[in-house]
């Protein structure tokens, strides 16, 4: 099991998860989503998933359930492969720029969401890079 460097529970999953789960919810996530995680906290600095735990309101960027309402039915979120990351310190396009000219440094990152605030990235199985967009 890996236990990311950088991140803790609370920020991966929602508070109903965390409650019912605990730490062992992180049974529910790919390693490898969670190891590029670490490797994207160490490249571009601070990075931020949910934040309900100290009191703000997201929950729902890093593991959901089955039948939250965030997403499609079959997003990467729901398998535990897929986050939605915040880089205070760098904008998001700059972020996915760099992945895309640099993917060996994130040899798990196989699709990105273009054209939102945020970097979205998954561990699903497909061709690598795949860029996609909002629907």
């Amino acid at each position: 099991m890996y236990i990311p460097k950088y991140f803790r529970i609370e920020e991966l999953v929602s508070k109903s998860i965390f409650k019912k789960y605990g730490k062992q919810a992180f049974q529910f996530f790919d390693d490898r989503a969670l190891k590029t995680l670490d490797r994207l906290r160490e490249k571009f600095g601070k990075a931020l998933v949910n934040d309900w735990f100290w009191g703000g309101k997201n929950d729902s960027r890093g593991f959901r359930l089955p039948d939250d309402p965030d997403g499609t039915y079959l997003s990467a979120h729901k398998r535990g492969q897929a986050f939605d990351v915040v880089f205070p310190e760098k904008p998001a396009d700059l972020v996915r720029e760099y992945i895309l000219k640099n993917p060996d440094e994130f040899p798990y990152i196989n699709a990105i969401e273009a054209n939102v605030g945020w970097l979205h990235f998954d561990t699903r199985n497909c061709l690598r890079i795949l860029v996609f967009k909002p629907s």
